[in-house]
């Protein structure tokens, strides 16, 4: 499409590339681009470093930065508006704009590669790079991009209709897309969507768990016949899989009675029933043994493994290609071990129900020490509380989320060291408290703003100030 001269107005550079992306590649495109965010020239300096030097590279008209405000005339003024997807939709700012697209809907108008999109509460990061190192070790050529911090803006010039494009879709970007057509037709129609586990989650901005699945709707609403939709064997999985056009697989912990899908046992494995092109035997996805623990990890990677083998991938390449598979960052992520001990970075568990999996997880392979707590995004913190029971030492981070947990943790008679409101103090007391031959690890089970400016911010200075101070 051509965006010369067009006014384009990028609402919220951000620091994960989302914002800086779009304004690259409407700047590349001739665009003039004004880039507006309520914070400030200091905290995005890093962004507003690499843009500059997209300009110069170019040779481009100069950006135009409204920064520590909004300002309601630029909206107004603007051909198109370029909205971050924490935005809200119902924005004063955004009421004054003539036309709103996001990196998501701008990727999608434009790009022709096979698409595979993937949601869910928790381990749709994990899915969506399981799937993404599927195609790629199978001798696809594959892209990943979306809410794992990587748009799609970034790879789309030289896409073709050969290529596959995965994309991890949070519900705020679906929220964005529902309703929307190109040329008549849904922008977004994935050849197989895939929602991994649905928790109660970010109930903070919607007003009900069924207004915030009603947003994960829209990753299949697109779909026709010639589509594969993959979703689990609760309740929210049976009425995705009742609801979409599109041929429903069900993935689950026991075999599913002539039904077609997976299921786990010690391996994932599969039967479909009269699909196009696959067997009816059941096939091994997922070996036995992983680079990465749990077994809800085993199921993430079952829900990845079903789109490609239900659209005639080799059941042999997927489990090969699963084996080596080396998981994500921030996700379970085994990144140091110093005086016998084992650190884990599991910063992107961010509701109770996550961090309490990562407990049964790592549980079998040692004593552990768990740091967790955090900002409260008004979930239920019961299930971490239950199952931090099992944790031999925990210890806790500051905040509103932790204020929440310690009469839950007190009623189950877990004692805690903290809530400490310093990363240094909290790594310090949990070396003090594990022993060789045990384990630590980041679960916080809650987001991170209070401490950190998000959950993988809090991550990478978890790593960092456990490999200094161990």
């Amino acid at each position: 499409m051509d965006y010369s001269g067009a006014k384009v107005l990028i609402m919220g550079i951000g620091l994960h590339g989302g914002g800086l992306e779009s304004a690259r590649f409407f700047l590349r495109r001739g665009a003039s681009v004004t880039v507006t965010d309520l914070r400030d020239e200091k905290t995005l300096s890093p962004s507003i470093e690499q843009l500059e030097a997209e300009c110069r590279a170019i040779a481009c008209e100069k950006v135009r930065y409204v920064l520590g405000k909004h300002e309601t005339e630029y909206f107004q003024k603007a051909d198109i508006v370029i909205k971050n997807p924490g935005v809200m939709p119902d924005s004063t700012f955004l009421q004054a704009a003539k036309r709103i697209e996001t990196d998501i809907s701008v990727f999608l108008s434009e790009s022709k590669a096979r698409l595979f999109a993937v949601t869910g509460s928790k381990g749709k990061s994990c899915a969506a790079s399981a799937l993404h190192w599927i195609l790629k070790s199978t001798g696809r050529r594959s892209f990943l991009g979306g809410n794992i911090t990587v748009s799609p803006l970034s790879f789309l010039d030289g896409l073709t209709e050969n290529d596959d494009v995965v994309l991890e879709l949070s519900s705020w970007q679906l929220g964005d897309l529902k309703g929307r057509t190109v040329n008549g037709a849904p922008l977004l129609k994935p050849k197989a969507a895939v929602l991994t586990a649905i928790m109660p989650d970010h109930l903070d901005r919607y007003a009900s768990m069924e207004e915030y699945i009603d947003d994960k709707r829209n990753i299949y609403r697109g779909q026709d016949k010639t589509c594969v939709t993959v979703a689990g064997d609760d309740s929210w999985g049976a009425s995705f899989r009742a609801e979409t056009k599109g041929r429903p697989l069900v993935y689950s912990r026991s075999q599913p009675a002539s039904t077609s899908g997976g299921w786990l046992n010690g391996s994932g494995f599969a039967r479909l029933y009269g699909w196009p092109g696959v067997a009816e035997d059941a096939a091994e996805l997922v070996p036995s043994q992983l680079l990465t623990p749990g077994e809800h990890q085993k199921m993430n990677l079952l829900a990845a493994a079903l789109a490609p083998y239900s659209l005639g991938t080799e059941a042999e390449k997927i489990r090969e290609a699963l084996a080596v598979f080396p998981g994500v960052e921030h996700r379970l992520e085994l990144f140091h071990k110093a005086n016998g001990i084992h650190f884990y970075n599991d910063s992107a568990a961010t509701i109770p129900e996550a961090a309490a999996a990562c407990i049964e997880a790592l549980i079998p392979l040692g004593h552990l020490t768990l740091v967790t707590g955090g900002t409260d995004k008004k979930l239920d913190f019961s299930v971490l509380a239950k199952a931090a029971v099992k944790a031999q030492k925990v210890v806790l981070l500051a905040g509103s989320g932790s204020e929440k947990l310690m009469p839950l943790l007190a009623e189950t008679g877990v004692k805690y060291h903290g809530p400490f409101d310093n990363l240094d103090k909290a790594v310090q007391c949990a070396l003090e408290n594990t022993a060789s031959g045990y384990i630590v690890a980041l679960s916080p089970g809650c987001s991170s703003f209070q401490m950190f400016t998000n959950e993988f911010d809090r991550g990478r200075k978890w790593k960092e100030a456990c490999q200094r101070l161990s």
